[in-house]
């Protein structure tokens, strides 16, 4: 030790006298003063970039061309000439030389047929010695063909005022070298002459000056090349109409931001045509004070095309009646710009980074790396992450120098660099860790300070070996057995190569880490390196580990084809996988129907196969796995494909007749079911026929009406129906003939109806409901009824409603009120005469069922033909969770319930959530009807009823059913993640339940990632069981962004997942909470203290708690105590209350009794001793239709506080020891689910919550797991002493902590009753498991569809019961005093 200490010393000193020597090397060495040299030796960055690149250049043969360039750097670069990617030797090259700037000139272009050797590539790059290397963007130098025309100018007329176009077609790169002479001489400028774009002459507004020979020249360098002469003739003014002609319509273009564009458009025609220009169908403003131009001739220019200008330009010209368009599309092309520059990196070695690059353009641009001027391979350890992003793993010395992102694409590209420094191990990164340092190399990069360093780890062993990854597990080093300070550092590399990468350890104390993403089959060699506050230590020896060799599975049948070849076949056909290792044996087909959840497979020797007997007009989903020895390899993709359509198999639901009058008859009807459609349905086809005759007549409907009125029958005829469905491929079957009879004489509405022929009413307590039977005198058409209502008069309020309706509840009265009513029926005429009855609302205290008080009702007789009865056994049975069956009896029918006249009946449904729903309704004429569409797990009230003729009834009885229950359709809402304070590693998710749930809702599962594009077997998956809507997740790297998705869970199944929410973790934790973190994780286990040493200084305002807790030892008993004699106070008032109000109810209740036998004999009555009248049995049954509108809370809430595990569907359970049974999966291998054990059910001895969960091996639940407030349970009341549980003692063993919320009172644990074993389920191989987290959560009480009928009764107790709660007061008095002197 002495020694080790003067060596220190020794390098303390040589290192202060050469102070520009590199730092010596060795573990005495760097623990020296590093930290006074930090600042000296960390090299800064160095400004290397181009002030000036070189630029596309157009030029012709014999020209002399300039490619500019010149470079910045503190020592002055050396500039070089790349042509297309190879150097140029310029010392020997007579026609090209260096400028003293770095520009490279070329003299005397040389360029013929066969011989190009100017025309190319250029790119400038510059060097400096020692420093590095970059390169400039790639300059194109385009050398203009020999002259040559496309097109010659052609001999043409115009009348005088007219246009013309002389075209002279060349080459784009010579276009701007044309020029036009007429009677060769150049022609002067003159705005109605024109030159476009390609070199066409556009001469508008003739005259006839403009008349004679033109011919174009070429001007090329040399002598001009000249075209063919053409006679341009200008003709008299035009005195008949020209038919209107377009002479050069716009073309496509293509533009750079910042050009100009000029689209043609000319025409002839007389009158002389109007030009007007359109983008995209919206008219252009081309009044010239924008960059929108009309030019002569009605040509479009376009002056500094924006990326925005893109689109479809439409020429319009119109001359008198006539009208000619003309389109052409704008495109504007990008060059790539940055988005995101490379940034300047430190960096040791070892370490891993990245240097991120985003960039934009049109077309996308494509992306290289260059490092030093040479183009950067993808490899092991340079890959591109991210589309453009460099990553370099392990990074060693000659790594250093200087990278470029380069853009590039059809219109330009672009480059952009960054430098790259690579410290000394014992040199700090003098800044934070910038954002390009991946996760596993940007811990422990802080300063160090003196003092002494750690030795190396012992006994690095492979605990787990795998194909891609390997466990590491070690000793703490022997200078520090306990080693609770210490992080740890793995390096490693393949063996043979000198890079090596390094991973960390992810918190002080962790003795085993987990390599990841290594190749199978390779030998890696593995060291251990020990770091403390005072910087690394020794490493441990080299430790050689080879992977496993990889299973060699079939990858996926490529050109996996479907298609259907006939209405209930596919065929499915492949080719053998490609890199499929080991003869195929047999494949395996999977095929799904297109919103199911179950596959179906089949076993296939070849390449391909049909499936037969599937659904008609029905899409299905395929995939096909190859199967080797080794097992199943990679799936396909899906292909969904549809079987082919084919004639309905079913009739149309539900036909319904309803005569309309003496003439017409309606007919309405459903179409056939989901399932037996077969395919589109196009139309119906309808049928119907006399009764008496056997001749048909056939009307054809459109395909999405479903109905049709028949007319032009005759009177008092019956007439049969039945309706088909149709496809592109026939008519389906029909349904069975329904009848109806036509009326003998239309109703007259020639008069206002007669009064309807009765009218009773039935006060309730804030309603009345009103029922009637229609007029005497049925020959009159009714439209409606109208009643009117008010206190004391009728004519404060008035309601009309149908004329099919025969009662109304008229609600919102007030109680105890005199109110008048009237009821009229009217039509188009007018209102009939009124029919007045009254009646008085009940008191509010009236509640018990009495006859009904009704003022002033004389009996009024049933008219004849009475009413008709309603339908009686209404019943609903569920079928699916959208369609129930209604089924109904009628006693008007015979017994065998045969049909046999044009009655039909009326279904109506609804629900009442929400409150304010409307009825639905639709018409059958069986005695059942089909309900669809309804929502999932839903309750629905039925009622029916009947018409005939001009007759109906009133509604039935309701009948009730809940739909089934269906997966949820919606994802959770309101996804948020949050950091939990104080454990920067620690977030907190919440959400809200999905608004379809369409069930109750089991569970949750939580899906997160730091990529959010990987696959989603890839992404880390944590359950949740039950209806908590939050829930934490541990142990999350620092800084780094995380993605998170949620998905629902009910009985049948998962729902969509939520959009990503993105959230990135902290940082760093702060100086004062790491060391509290540490102290915790080692008390909470019930250890001794960590021993801080003699020279321990407590810090300012602070204490040495070990939770990290301002509060001492002695100040949480205190606490406690407090807490525990307020608790008993209150219990001690409460239980005097009670014991008063017992006495004073027992007394009131001897008397009652006792007055109750001296009238009514031994009998006891629970309610008052009032003789009640029997309620009217009509009365008592409307008012059992009412009491399922009030809903009751549950009277068993269910307490949860056990934790077990999740589902065994949903997770298989393994066991904890993992590593000796890795388990194989499909894909990718995946991390491991870490499982939240969700709540099992048991019986509460109180409505509070209660939380006894002891874990053995972590400390207590955190205080945001735990309900912010009380449960929303409802509790039937009970005696008030009974509302108490007697709390448990705490575990022994464990240290009490005062910092965690704590619940006063606690459910004792029954003798006997075992805890459930906690289970954690792993997905994958990698088998990493923790202990559970036992979770306490009261669940809310579930939303009871069906209402419940309650009969609250009174409790009454006796002295002997009053005793009993007494004892168990002292108990639980005795048990508060056991927990306080504890």
């Amino acid at each position: 030790m002495a020694a080790r200490r003067a060596r220190r010393l020794l390098g303390s000193l040589c290192i202060a006298l050469l102070f520009a020597q590199p730092a010596p090397t060795g573990a005495a060495a760097r623990s020296g003063s590093r930290s006074l040299l930090t600042e000296s030796l960390v090299r800064t960055f160095t400004p290397f970039y181009f002030l000036v690149e070189p630029l596309d250049v157009l030029s012709v043969r014999g020209a002399s061309v300039i490619m500019n360039c010149s470079a910045q750097c503190e020592t002055p670069p050396r500039i070089e000439w790349k042509k297309d990617g190879s150097f140029l030797n310029l010392v020997s090259d007579d026609r090209r030389q260096l400028l003293p700037d770095g520009s490279l000139l070329i003299n005397s272009v040389v360029h013929s047929k066969h011989n190009k050797p100017d025309e190319g590539y250029y790119q400038c790059v510059a060097t400096v010695d020692s420093l590095g290397t970059i390169v400039s963007r790639t300059a194109k130098l385009t050398v203009a063909g020999l002259p040559r025309f496309t097109s010659q100018p052609e001999p043409t007329s115009v009348y005088r005022g007219g246009s013309a176009v002389l075209g002279c077609e060349v080459t784009a790169e010579l276009a701007p070298l044309l020029r036009w002479e007429r009677d060769r001489q150049a022609l002067a400028p003159d705005p109605r002459v024109l030159q476009l774009p390609g070199g066409a002459l556009l001469l508008t507004n003739a005259s006839d000056a403009d008349a004679g020979l033109y011919r174009c020249a070429l001007d090329s360098g040399g002598t001009p090349k000249y075209s063919d002469e053409a006679e341009l003739k200008v003709l008299p003014d035009a005195e008949e109409p020209q038919r209107l002609a377009l002479l050069k319509p716009p073309s496509s273009l293509s533009r750079l931001p910042g050009q100009s564009a000029v689209f043609p458009c000319v025409a002839a025609g007389f009158p002389p045509p109007l030009i007007r220009w359109t983008r995209n169908e919206e008219e252009l403003p081309t009044d010239g004070s924008g960059r929108f131009q009309l030019l002569p001739g009605g040509v479009l220019e376009i002056r500094d095309v924006a990326e925005a200008d893109a689109g479809t330009f439409t020429c319009i010209a119109e001359s008198g009646n006539d009208t000619l368009e003309a389109q052409a599309e704008l495109a504007v092309q990008v060059p790539p710009t940055f988005l995101k520059r490379p940034a300047n990196i430190y960096a040791h070695e070892s370490m891993d980074i990245v240097f991120e690059c985003e960039v934009t353009g049109k077309p996308t641009p494509t992306v290289k790396w260059v490092k030093n001027g040479d183009v950067v391979i993808p490899s092991d350890y340079f890959k591109i992450v991210k589309e453009h992003n460099l990553q370099v793993l392990g990074l060693v010395k000659s790594d250093e120098g200087f990278y470029q992102c380069i853009a590039e694409n059809d219109v330009g590209n672009a480059q952009a660099g960054a430098q790259l420094i690579i410290l000394d191990l014992d040199v700090a990164i003098p800044t934070l860790p910038p954002t390009s340092l991946t996760s596993a190399t940007n811990d422990h990069l802080a300063p160090a300070t003196a003092g002494p360093l750690p030795s190396a780890p012992r006994d690095v062993v492979a605990t787990l070996v795998s194909t891609r990854f390997i466990r590491l597990t070690w000793r703490p080093p022997a200078s520090d057995p306990q080693g609770d300070n210490l992080t740890y550092s793995i390096f490693y590399t393949k063996e043979g190569i000198n890079r090596e990468r390094v991973e960390n350890t992810s918190r002080p104390g962790e003795t085993q880490v987990m390599i990841q993403n290594l190749m199978p089959e390779t030998v890696y060699v593995f060291r251990v390196v020990a770091q403390n506050r005072h910087g690394p230590g020794e490493s441990s020896a080299p430790l050689k580990v080879a992977t496993q060799p990889e299973v060699q599975l079939p990858g996926p049948a490529p050109n996996i084809r479907a298609f259907s070849g006939s209405p209930t076949t596919v065929t499915v056909t492949w080719e053998t996988p490609l890199s499929g290792n080991g003869d195929i044996q047999n494949y395996k087909l999977y095929y799904m129907e297109k919103g199911q959840h179950t596959e179906q497979d089949v076993d296939v020797a070849g390449l391909a196969h049909t499936v037969t007997g599937l659904k008609k007009f029905t899409e299905y989903s395929f995939r096909v796995v190859a199967y080797n020895k080794h097992g199943p390899g990679v799936s396909t993709h899906d292909v969904v494909v549809r079987t082919l359509s084919d004639v309905p198999s079913a009739p149309p639901q539900n036909l319904t007749l309803e005569v309309r009058n003496s003439k017409s008859i309606l007919l309405q009807w459903q179409p056939p079911p989901a399932g037996t459609q077969s395919g589109q349905i196009t139309g119906y086809k309808i049928r119907y026929r006399k009764v008496s005759r056997k001749s048909d007549v056939t009307e054809s409907v459109g395909g999405t009406q479903l109905s049709q009125l028949i007319e032009g029958l005759e009177r008092g005829t019956e007439y049969s129906f039945r309706v088909a469905a149709m496809t592109i491929n026939g008519t389906g079957p029909a349904t069975d003939w329904v009848s109806a009879e036509t009326f003998e004489s239309d109703l007259d509405e020639t008069r206002v109806p007669e009064v309807p022929s009765s009218l009773h009413v039935r006060p309730l307590v804030t309603s009345i409901v009103v029922s009637w039977t229609p007029p005497e005198n049925q020959d009159v058409v009714v439209r409606g009824y109208a009643i009117g209502y008010g206190i004391g008069s009728p004519h404060a309020q008035t309601i009309k409603v149908d004329y099919k309706q025969r009662y109304y509840t008229i609600e919102n009265l007030d109680p105890s009120s005199h109110y008048v009513i009237t009821l009229k029926a009217f039509n188009n005429v007018g209102e009939g005469i009124p029919l007045y009855e009254s009646a008085v609302t009940r008191p509010h205290s009236d509640t018990s069922e009495v006859d009904l008080f009704v003022i002033n009702a004389p009996y009024t007789p049933v008219p004849d033909p009475s009413p008709m009865m309603p339908p009686v056994g209404v019943q609903a049975s569920i079928l699916s969770h959208d369609t129930i069956r209604i089924t109904w009896a009628d006693n008007s029918l015979p017994k065998n319930q045969k049909i046999t006249d044009a009655r039909f009946y009326t279904v109506r449904w609804k629900t009442n959530i929400p409150a304010n729903t409307k009825y639905k309704t639709a018409n059958a004429t069986t005695l059942s009807y089909l309900v669809t569409g309804l929502k999932p797990n839903t309750l629905y009230e039925f009622s029916v009823m009947v018409t005939k003729g001009r007759r109906s009834s009133t509604w039935s009885m309701t009948a009730h059913g809940t739909t089934f229950e269906l997966v949820p359709t919606s994802p959770p809402k309101d996804v948020t993640v949050v950091s939990k304070e104080g454990k920067p590693r620690t977030i907190i998710v919440n959400w809200q339940p999905p608004s379809e749930a369409n069930g109750k809702i089991t569970g949750y599962i939580i899906y997160y990632s730091t990529d959010v594009n990987a696959e989603i077997h890839d992404w880390v998956i944590e359950p949740v069981v039950g209806n908590r809507l939050t829930h934490q997740i541990q142990e999350l790297t620092l800084d780094t962004p995380y993605f998170f998705k949620i998905q629902a869970r009910n009985s049948k199944g998962m729902g969509p997942m939520s959009e990503a929410v993105q959230f990135r973790t902290p940082k760093a934790e702060s100086s004062d909470k790491m060391p509290n973190d540490q102290a915790s994780g080692s008390a909470g286990k019930g250890s001794r203290p960590m021993d801080l040493g003699p020279d321990y200084k407590p810090p300012l305002g602070g204490s040495n708690s070990p939770h990290g807790s301002p509060t001492s030892p002695l100040d949480s008993n205190m606490l406690l105590v407090i807490i525990v004699s307020v608790g008993v106070i209150t219990i001690i008032i409460v239980v005097i209350v009670a014991v008063f109000c017992t006495r004073r109810t027992t007394s009131h209740q001897k008397k009652k009794r006792a007055a109750c036998k001296s009238v009514n004999g031994s009998h006891k009555y629970k309610g008052n001793s009032k003789d009640v009248k029997p309620p009217d049995l009509w009365i008592h049954h409307e008012r059992l239709e009412l009491k399922p509108i009030d809903k009751s809370p549950d009277p068993n809430p269910i307490m949860t506080d056990t934790p077990i595990p999740r589902n065994s569907q949903d997770i298989t359970p393994v066991d904890n020891s993992m590593d000796s049974n890795i388990h194989q999966r499909r894909n990718s291998y995946r991390e491991s689910v870490r499982n939240t054990p969700s709540t099992d059910t048991m019986p509460a001895a109180s409505a509070v919550p209660s939380a006894e969960l002891p874990e053995p091996e972590g400390p207590f639940l955190p205080a945001e797991e735990e309900p912010q407030g009380p449960p929303t349970a409802h509790v039937r009341p009970s005696h008030p002493l009974k509302s108490f549980a007697v709390p448990a003692v705490p575990p022994a063993g464990g240290p009490f902590d005062p910092a965690l919320p704590s619940t006063p009172l606690l459910t004792q644990q029954a003798p006997g009753h075992p805890m459930h074993a906690v289970k954690t389920a792993s997905i994958g191989t990698l088998g990493r498991t923790r202990p559970p987290m036992p979770v306490v959560v009261p669940s809310a009480p579930e939303v009871q569809e069906t209402t419940r009928m309650l009969e609250d009764s009174e409790s009454s107790y006796e002295p002997d019961e009053l005793t009993k709660e007494m004892a168990h007061l002292e108990g639980l008095m005795k048990d508060l005093n056991a927990i306080t002197t504890a």
